[in-house]
């Protein structure tokens, strides 16, 4: 074997900087974070877990058609947003709300797609954050032509494309790995592994030793993460964006972590998985595990602690009081953002419906 060839082999196991139990976990090839930077990653990972909540509690309301929790593997989206500057873009799949709300898009604008007021909800270019995308690996391709046109502009911009380990079962996602490795584009492929696409185990979608594997045949180097250790994916992470940023082109990243609640609300998990996997994930949450690091370091007060809680708080009361409103739809606006300028045949369909509205409102 190559040293060439050896740079594109992931670790033998997972990337882990805090153990289960919250201890340092010594001779890790990756740096730590600093207390100051885990402590804003905490405060996060806090209000991330309260809106996923709310959100959940949203959907039994009715306030949410449909809702697909990251209950658990919040530290994920939350690394995948705090490693990207200003500039760089994010592309999220319909689990990453997330990681969206960390790049500055606000909660209720995130879930608009998902409680049916609008197709996106958002303006993608306000925060460079793509629309969450619900068809499995379909946004991988756009990622990468982003990031390759970013290059060819000269831009220093970085792209997060993120999708779960059943994307990796999709066209889309070989494609996009092979078209990022060819033309070296800035882009980092972060690989959910939450064991389970809807109800298919991974054991079914693949025979290969890891999915960060995958990425060898095409030349983009592979590494996995435990995606439920937030120091351990901010430096992984972080490193691969450096990576990218510097011109060494793109990196698939896989983390392995666990959905510990259903695929989303319309799911019944129990026909397919026992609540005793369940339970057995319970004692790695990534929450847990840096709350105890922190506090075992002095890093961690009480105060902080209040704050973070008080903060997540705010967050839920935001999001339920936004999502609690009724809008009033335009019909207008069905054809208002289907081109820049209006096809003869739009505007003949606008004035169809006008007309026909007018005609009601005079009976």
């Amino acid at each position: 074997m190559t040293p060439d060839s050896r740079r594109l082999l992931p670790s033998p196991t997972p990337v882990s900087l805090i153990d289960p139990e919250g201890r340092a976990v010594e001779n890790s090839p990756y740096p730590a974070p600093d207390d100051a930077t885990l402590l804003r990653s905490l405060g996060k990972l806090i209000t991330a877990r309260r809106l996923n909540d709310q959100a959940y509690a949203l959907v039994r309301q009715g306030r949410l058609a449909v809702y697909p929790s990251s209950h658990g593997q919040e530290a994920c989206q939350v690394a995948a947003a705090q490693v990207l500057d200003t500039q760089d873009w994010l592309f999220p799949t319909y689990r990453d709300t997330v990681a969206a709300v960390g790049k500055g898009v606000d909660p209720v604008e995130a879930l608009s797609l998902l409680k049916g007021d609008w197709h996106c909800g958002y303006d993608p270019y306000e925060h460079r954050v793509a629309p969450h995308a619900t068809p499995l690996a379909t946004q991988l391709p756009h990622a990468v032509g982003v990031a390759h046109a970013a290059r060819l502009r000269g831009e220093p911009t970085v792209v997060m494309a993120m999708c779960g380990d059943g994307g990796t079962s999709e066209g889309d996602f070989h494609e996009a790995l092979n078209f990022a490795a060819v033309f070296q584009a800035p882009v980092v492929f972060f690989v959910q592994n939450n064991e389970y696409a809807i109800s298919v185990p991974l054991a079914r979608q693949t025979a290969a030793p890891s999915l960060a594997h995958k990425g060898i045949g095409y030349g983009v180097p592979g590494e996995r993460v435990d995606g439920n250790d937030m120091a351990a994916l901010l430096a992984v992470l972080g490193t691969a964006v450096d990576r990218a940023r510097n011109g060494e082109g793109p990196q698939l990243i896989e983390a392995h972590t666990y959905r510990m609640q259903a695929h989303t609300n319309a799911d019944d998990a129990t026909r397919y998985r026992d609540d005793a996997d369940v339970a057995a994930w319970v004692h790695r949450d990534p929450i847990t595990r840096l709350r105890t690091y922190l506090t075992e370091r002095g890093a961690l007060t009480d105060q902080a602690a209040a704050d973070f809680t008080a903060e997540a708080e705010r967050a839920a009361t935001h999001l339920r009081d936004g999502l609690n409103l009724d809008i009033e739809p335009n019909p207008e606006d069905l054809f208002a953002y289907v081109y820049a300028s209006p096809t003869p045949q739009l505007r003949e369909q606008s004035a169809l419906i006008a007309d026909e509205l007018s005609r009601e409102g005079a009976r």
